[in-house]
């Protein structure tokens, strides 16, 4: 069952990080864009800017879940790794718990943020694009990762139940 979970959340940070990476593209399309318009033309991309930044938040939220499957992320564990077998289990169990509450809370946080841009009409200061959609698709995107640190809680957990026995 936990084998299934698992392949679920890869699938499905798979499926983001491809939103992600097409995201960089078009960050460096963009770019390609905007100096060589500068430099031949001196005609700028108008809104460069803030596209950029809102590909920015849709590359690194898109990516985030992959990254963690694949072990990307800083870690520290030189302390863990002096402890015994069971403690080592027992404190994975409480980080992966607390990092999935922590990225729970990132979700909500961020449906907020979405609803008050939503509300008050929020866009970006050059071309006006609105901002509401992107700390929605932020949330989104850290769906999967909530699910990586669930599926690795529920992991932890079961290993920590078989050490016992």
């Amino acid at each position: 069952m936990l084998e299934r979970f698992e392949r679920f959340n890869e699938t499905t940070s798979r499926w983001a990080e491809s939103i992600g990476f097409g995201a960089v593209v078009f960050m460096v399309a963009l770019t390609v864009v905007d100096v060589v318009g500068t430099k031949t033309m001196r005609l700028p991309v108008p809104g460069s800017l803030d596209m950029m930044a809102l590909a920015q938040l849709i590359a690194i939220s898109f990516a985030a879940a992959m990254t963690l499957i694949r072990g990307r992320h800083v870690s520290v564990e030189f302390f863990v790794m002096l402890l015994p077998r069971r403690a080592r289990a027992l404190v994975d169990c409480a980080v992966q718990l607390l990092c999935l509450a922590l990225f729970a809370v990132i979700v909500w946080r961020l449906f907020e943020v979405g609803y008050f841009q939503q509300t008050g009409n929020e866009v970006t200061p050059t071309i006006r694009i609105p901002l509401a959609p992107f700390p929605y698709l932020a949330a989104l995107a850290m769906v999967p990762v909530c699910l990586v640190f669930a599926q690795r809680f529920l992991s932890s957990l079961l290993s920590l139940v078989g050490d016992e026995r």
